[in-house]
């Protein structure tokens, strides 16, 4: 068994701080993946909106700058042209979707506070990509079933992307596996919560981590048994549940 003397070396390279995006116990190793591979590469756009949101009181909702450069890539796997995001805070995570996106490719964009969208919104339009946004300010629920009830929207986007309101994923997923295409992808973002999703009921939390721990877990749970789709779990950022839609 591990001496006093190594346990508090490992507590003392561990995040301490909810902040941390990366569920990496190692600080320096998480380091190193942002200098040897994220941040030589991130585009200067998205470096500028990085810093930027860095100096809001509420950057700890921000999209990591690792899992931006994943986004990116995986868009561009896929191809997508036609796609959604539920959360959109400063706009870095829909910044790196814009720029993976061809320049005919639309994102709907669904955030209940424009505020926030116009902090980052300069920085966007200065990458030459706004045009391919529409944002709309308020409750994305009411959107996802007026689109569903329309009936032209079914199957019709190729990728969707949550970072919102963890309490209503599930809602939003009942909606989002509609309007996902057959073969196409829903990042859920946030799915191991803080890594609070493998902590003890007497765990010490944070109100908010501990609040919404059971919807994250409600969620994992139901989207493990959903025949209609196919799951890869990642532990990128705070964790991001990649779900592909089956016939």
């Amino acid at each position: 068994m591990a001496n006093n003397g190594e346990n508090q070396q490992n507590q003392a390279g561990r995040h301490q701080e909810v902040g941390h995006k990366s569920l990496l116990q190692s600080d320096a190793l998480y380091q190193y993946i942002l200098e040897t591979s994220v941040y030589p590469r991130e585009p200067e756009s998205m470096k500028e909106l990085r810093e930027l949101t860095a100096k809001h009181p509420w950057n700890i909702m921000t999209t990591s700058a690792d899992e931006g450069q994943f986004l990116n890539m995986l868009l561009k796997l896929i191809n997508a042209k036609n796609t959604m995001e539920i959360g959109v805070y400063t706009g870095y995570s829909l910044l790196a979707t814009a720029l993976a996106l061809p320049e005919d490719g639309k994102i709907l964009a669904m955030d209940i506070n424009r505020e926030n969208y116009e902090l980052g919104l300069p920085v966007i339009q200065k990458a030459g990509v706004a045009h391919k946004i529409d944002f709309r300010e308020g409750p994305a629920l009411p959107v996802l079933d007026q689109m569903i009830q329309d009936g032209k929207y079914h199957g019709s986007f190729d990728f969707i992307f949550v970072d919102a309101d963890k309490d209503n994923y599930l809602n939003y997923h009942k909606r989002l596996i509609e309007l996902v295409k057959v073969g196409g992808v829903i990042g859920y973002d946030n799915t191991l919560w803080n890594g609070s999703v493998v902590a003890p009921p007497d765990a010490p939390l944070r109100k908010y981590v501990r609040y919404y721990r059971d919807f994250v877990l409600e969620l994992n749970k139901a989207l493990a048994a959903d025949p209609r789709i196919e799951i890869c779990m990642l532990p990128v950022g705070d964790g991001i549940t990649i779900c592909r839609r089956l016939n």
